[in-house]
C-alpha cells in the first residue's frame, strides 16, 4: 500500500509539474514586438510580451502555447520541455482580431481591402508620440483628418470640431467596436472649423481603453448609413487579460509666444506685457502683473485593467483616465483679455466585456461615462451699457463654464449557425448632455441686483439603434465570396432646456421680466454716475441688455424637444473573382420619419498586379441627413465683430422667421464618391496611394448675417440652409518603413494629404450672395483643411532607449476677418475690401520629439515636446474672429508643450 501511494505522488508530480518557460516574439525582419498575447492554450494562464519582445511565462511541462498579435497570424508552439522559445509571426491577420471596416468579410485585411484604411495601434503609438487626445493623435496619425483647438467660439471652446478630407464633422460616421456611436448635442457655430455641423466628440472616448482605432478614407453611406460620405472611423477596446498597464503625464505650454511686441500699444495689449510673456490674471481676466514663462499645465492618469471570465476565452476590460488641464493665455487686445485654451477637468471610465456562453455564441457588452468641467473666456466687456461699474469697475471678461456628460452602453449578442451563417444582434444607447454656466458675468438690465453667475441651460442629444446583421463566408464559391445583410432601427431625440431667469430674461426698473406689455417708462436705460441718459449718436437713449453676458441663457422660447425614427435595410457582398481579382457590391435603403427616403449604393474592386502590389478603386453614392440641432437649435447670442457687440438670432429651420427670410426647409445632402488607389507591401516596406473625388450637393451651412431691423433687440439673423454645393479632390499618401541592423530598430514612415476643395454653387436663390454666403463664409468652409499636410516621422529602438522625431508641414491658409463687414467705400471698392480682410497664414513646419528609456521590464519613461521650435502661425491684426493674435487654424496656437509620461505595464 505504501508503494502504491509513493506512486501516485510520483505521477501526480509528472503531471503536475511545471516550467519558466522565456522567449522572444519578433516579426519577420527580426523586429521585436511589444505587447504580443502569449496564453496557455486551454486556460486563463497568460502574459504579454514587453518592449523589447521578451515574455516570461510558468507553464505545465506539456503546455501549449497561442501566440497572437494583431497583424499577424496566431501561431502555437507546444514547450516539451523547453525553457526558451524563439517566436517569428508571420503577417496577416488573426481571424478573431480582424473587424476592419469598409468589409465585412472575415478574410479581408488592411492592405488587400478595395478602399483605403488606415489602422492605428494606439498603444504603440502613444509610446512614440506625446500626443494623448484621440483628435490629437488622429491629426498625426491619419493622413486627411483635421481638428482644431478653437478660442471665443462658445461650446466649440470645449468639444473640438474634427474631419475627414476637409468635410463637415457631421460627415464622418464613427464606430466603436462596429456599432454606432452617438454625437454631441452641440452645433459649432461662430467661425469655427465646420460651423453650422454637429459632430462625434472623439475626446470623450478614452485613450487609455483603445486597442486600435481603423480608418476608412472613403465612402461609405451604402454600408453604414448617413453621416459617412468622408469616411468612417471605427474605435476597437482593448480585451486583454491579467494585464494592469496606463501612465501619468504632466506637461505644460511655453508662454514665450513668437509674436511682434511692437504691436502692443499702452492700451491695448490684453494680458501680455511688452515683452512677449503672458501675465498672471484673476478669474475676471484682469491682468495683475506677474510674469509667468509657462501655462496650460495638464495632468493625466490613465489605467486599464481586464481579468478573464470562464475558461472560453471570455474576458472584462475596464479603463479609467483623469485629466486636469489649465488654461492657456495667448497675446490678445484689449477686447480680447482671455483669447486660449479652455481649461478642463474629466473623469473617464470604459468597459468592454465578452462571454461565451456555447461553442459558437458570445454575449458581449461595452460603454462607459465621460464627465468633463470645462472653463473658457468669452469676449470682453470694458465698458459701455453691458458694464455695471458698481459689480466690475474695470470691466469684465465673462467665463463660459460647462458641464458635459457623455454615456454610453451597447449589448448585443453574436452567434453561428450550423450552416455557417454568422448572427449580431445588438442594442446600443448613447447620450450627450451639454449644461452650461457662466461665470463672472452679470445680467446689465439687473444693473446693482445682477448675480455674476447663472445657470444658462444646455441641450442634450440621445440616440438608440438596433442592429440585427447576417453574414457568410463561403469557401468553394469562386475563389471566396461573402455575403452580409441586415437591418437596422434608430431613433433620436433632441432636447433644448432653459437655464434660470436671470440668465435669459431683460428686466424693468421693477425688476419684472420685460414684455410686450412693459410700459416705455419702466425700460432699464444705460446712465452715467449722475443718473442721466446716455444717448447714442443719433439722439437715442441706450438701454441695458438682459441676459447673462457672455453667452446669454436658453429661455423658455429657445426650448425644444424634438424626435425622430429611421430604418434601413442593406446588403453586401465580397467575391473573389479569383485569387488577383476582388469586386465588391452594396447597397442601402434607408427611411427617416421627418424627411423621407432614399437609397445608396457602392461598386469597389481590388486588382492584385503582382505578389506584392494591389490596384484598388470604388464609386458610390451617398448621403447625409439633416441634424436634429440643425433642424430646432435656435439662440440669441452677442457676437463681437471687429471687438463691437452685435445681438444676433439663430433662427431654427421650421420658424416662420426663418421662412420669412426666405429660407427653405432643410433636405438631405447627396453625395458622388470616387476612389483609385495602389498598395505595395514588401515586407519591410509598405506604400499605400489614393486619389479620391467627393461631389457634395445641398451641403448644410449656416448662412452669413441677414440685417433684422424688423426683429426687437437683434441686430441680425442667421439661418441653416441647403446653401452650397462643393467638389474635393485630393490624394493620401502613406509610406512606411521598418528594419533591424544589428538590434538597432529603425522605422521611418510618411503622411502625406494633397486636398483642393472648390464651391462649385451657392445656392442662394433670390436673395443677396454676399448676405446668404458671402467670400468671408466660403474661406472658413474652403479652411477646413490645408491644401496639403506632410507628416515625416522617423523612430529608433536599442535596448532601453527609443526615440521618434515626427516633423509636420501644414500648408498656408487663407481667411477673410471682420473687415468684410465694413462699408466697401471705405477700401475702395469690394475686392480691394477682400484684398485687405484677407488674412494669410503661411506654410508652417512643426517638429515633436519624444525619447524614451526603459526604467524596468515594466516600466518606461517618455519625455519630449511638441512643438519643439515654439512655431506659431503668421501674427495677424484685431479684425480676426477670435479676438487674438490668430485664428483657429490647424497647426494650432498653443506653442510649444513639454512632457513627461510613465507607461506601466505589469
Amino acid at each position: 500500500m505504501k508503494k502504491i501511494t509513493l506512486l501516485l505522488f510520483f505521477v501526480c508530480g509528472i503531471a503536475f509539474s511545471q516550467t519558466t518557460v522565456t522567449g522572444t516574439v519578433t516579426d519577420a525582419s527580426g523586429i521585436p514586438l511589444s505587447f504580443v498575447n502569449v496564453l496557455e492554450k486551454g486556460t486563463t494562464n497568460g502574459t504579454t510580451t514587453s518592449i523589447d519582445g521578451t515574455f516570461s511565462l510558468q507553464v505545465n511541462d506539456n503546455a501549449t502555447l497561442s501566440i497572437s498579435y494583431v497583424g499577424f497570424n496566431t501561431q502555437e508552439v507546444e514547450v516539451n520541455g523547453q525553457t526558451n522559445i524563439q517566436v517569428t509571426l508571420a503577417e496577416g491577420e488573426s481571424l478573431e482580431d480582424v473587424m476592419l471596416v469598409g468589409s465585412r468579410s472575415p478574410k479581408r485585411t488592411a492592405v488587400n481591402t478595395a478602399v483605403p484604411i488606415d489602422v492605428i495601434d494606439v498603444e504603440t503609438t502613444t509610446l512614440q508620440v506625446g500626443k494623448v487626445e484621440i483628435n490629437e493623435l488622429l491629426q498625426y496619425a491619419a493622413p486627411s483628418f483635421n481638428a482644431s483647438k478653437q478660442s471665443g467660439s462658445d461650446g466649440a471652446d470645449h468639444i473640438d470640431p474634427a474631419s475627414l478630407r476637409g468635410l463637415g464633422p457631421d460627415q464622418t460616421l464613427v464606430l466603436i467596436n462596429g456599432k454606432r456611436r452617438h454625437q454631441s448635442s452641440l452645433i459649432n457655430v461662430f467661425g469655427t472649423r465646420g460651423r453650422g455641423n454637429t459632430g462625434t466628440d472623439l475626446n470623450a472616448i478614452p485613450a487609455t481603453s483603445i486597442k486600435r482605432i481603423e480608418v476608412l478614407r472613403d465612402g461609405a453611406s451604402a454600408q453604414y448609413g448617413s453621416d459617412a460620405i468622408a469616411g468612417v472611423i471605427n474605435i476597437v477596446l482593448k480585451d486583454n487579460v491579467d494585464e494592469l498597464s496606463g501612465s501619468v503625464s504632466y506637461g505644460a505650454y511655453s508662454t514665450n509666444a513668437d509674436v511682434d511686441t511692437s504691436a502692443f500699444t499702452e492700451d491695448a495689449y490684453g494680458l501680455w506685457n511688452t515683452d512677449g510673456y503672458r501675465l498672471d490674471t484673476e478669474k475676471d481676466g484682469n491682468a495683475i502683473g506677474k510674469d509667468q514663462n509657462f501655462d496650460g499645465g495638464s495632468l493625466k492618469f490613465g489605467a486599464n485593467y481586464g481579468f478573464a471570465i470562464g475558461k472560453k476565452g471570455g474576458f472584462a476590460n475596464f479603463t479609467t483616465e483623469y485629466i486636469n488641464k489649465n488654461k492657456t493665455l495667448r497675446p490678445t487686445f484689449d477686447f480680447r483679455k482671455g483669447f486660449g485654451e479652455a481649461a478642463i477637468e474629466g473623469f473617464n471610465l470604459m468597459g468592454n466585456v465578452g462571454i461565451p456562453v456555447g461553442e459558437k455564441t458570445e454575449v458581449y457588452a461595452f460603454g462607459g461615462r465621460n464627465y468633463r468641467d470645462t472653463d473658457a473666456y468669452a469676449f470682453t466687456r470694458n465698458g459701455g451699457n453691458r458694464v455695471v461699474e458698481s459689480i466690475f469697475p474695470n470691466g469684465y471678461t465673462p467665463r463660459i463654464t460647462s458641464i458635459i456628460t457623455d454615456n454610453s452602453v451597447v449589448a448585443g449578442v453574436k452567434t453561428e449557425t450550423d450552416s455557417g451563417w454568422k448572427v449580431d444582434i445588438s442594442n446600443a444607447y448613447g447620450i450627450n448632455n451639454f449644461h452650461y454656466y457662466i461665470k463672472g458675468t452679470l445680467n446689465a438690465s439687473l444693473v446693482d441686483l445682477s448675480p455674476t453667475e447663472f445657470d444658462a441651460g444646455g441641450h442634450s442629444l440621445s440616440q438608440n439603434t438596433v442592429n440585427l446583421d447576417f453574414s457568410k463566408y463561403y469557401d468553394d464559391v469562386l475563389s471566396g465570396m461573402n455575403i452580409a445583410f441586415g437591418a437596422e432601427y434608430r431613433t433620436e431625440n433632441f432636447i433644448i432646456f432653459a437655464g434660470e431667469e436671470g440668465s435669459y430674461a431683460t428686466y424693468d426698473v421693477n425688476g419684472v421680466p420685460v414684455n410686450a406689455n412693459t410700459p416705455e417708462e419702466d425700460i432699464v436705460i444705460y446712465r452715467d454716475g449722475d443718473g442721466n441718459p446716455i444717448l447714442d449718436g443719433d439722439g437715442n437713449q441706450i438701454l441695458r441688455p438682459g441676459g447673462s453676458q457672455g453667452f446669454p441663457g436658453y429661455g423658455p422660447s429657445n426650448e425644444v424637444d424634438r424626435s425622430r425614427s429611421n430604418v434601413s435595410v442593406y446588403a453586401d457582398g465580397e467575391f473573389d473573382l479569383s485569387e488577383a481579382f476582388l469586386i465588391s457590391a452594396a447597397g442601402r435603403f434607408e427611411n427617416y420619419s421627418d424627411f423621407g427616403s432614399t437609397i445608396n449604393g457602392k461598386l469597389a474592386m481590388r486588382f492584385k498586379a503582382t505578389e506584392n502590389i494591389n490596384v484598388r478603386g470604388s464609386v458610390s453614392t451617398g448621403f447625409r441627413a439633416p441634424s436634429l440641432a440643425q433642424l430646432y437649435y435656435n439662440l440669441r447670442f452677442t457676437n463681437f465683430i471687429g471687438g463691437v457687440a452685435s445681438d444676433q438670432l439663430l433662427s431654427p429651420n421650421n420658424s416662420p422667421v426663418t421662412a420669412s427670410f426666405g429660407i427653405g426647409p432643410l433636405k438631405e445632402e447627396k453625395s458622388t464618391n470616387a476612389g483609385l488607389g495602389f498598395t505595395a507591401n514588401f515586407s519591410k516596406f509598405t506604400a499605400t496611394a489614393d486619389l479620391y473625388y467627393i461631389d457634395v450637393r445641398d451641403r448644410i451651412v449656416l448662412t452669413g448675417n441677414f440685417p433684422a431691423p424688423q426683429i426687437e433687440n437683434v441686430d441680425s439673423a442667421q439661418f441653416f440652409a441647403n446653401g452650397v454645393d462643393t467638389e474635393t479632390t485630393g490624394l493620401d499618401v502613406v509610406l512606411t518603413y521598418k528594419d533591424n541592423f544589428n538590434d538597432n530598430i529603425i522605422g521611418v514612415s510618411l503622411l502625406a494629404n494633397f486636398n483642393n476643395m472648390v464651391i462649385k454653387d451657392v445656392k442662394n436663390g433670390n436673395l443677396d450672395e454676399q448676405t446668404f454666403f458671402g467670400e468671408r463664409d466660403k474661406a472658413f468652409l474652403l479652411a477646413s483643411a490645408p491644401e496639403s499636410k506632410l507628416v515625416g516621422n522617423l523612430t529608433y529602438e536599442r535596448n532601453w532607449l527609443s526615440a521618434g522625431v515626427t516633423v509636420t508641414r501644414f500648408s498656408e491658409v487663407e481667411l477673410l476677418d471682420f473687415q468684410m463687414f465694413e462699408d466697401p467705400a471705405d477700401y475702395g471698392g469690394f475686392e480691394s475690401q477682400i484684398v485687405a480682410a484677407t488674412d494669410t497664414y503661411t506654410a508652417k513646419f512643426v517638429t515633436d520629439l519624444n525619447l524614451g528609456f526603459k526604467v524596468s521590464e515594466n516600466i518606461k519613461l517618455n519625455v519630449g515636446s511638441n512643438n519643439l521650435f515654439n512655431i506659431y502661425p503668421d501674427q495677424q491684426d484685431d479684425w480676426t474672429e477670435g479676438g487674438g493674435y490668430w485664428d483657429s487654424v490647424q497647426m494650432g496656437f498653443g506653442g510649444a508643450f513639454y512632457y513627461a509620461r510613465i507607461n506601466y505595464n505589469f
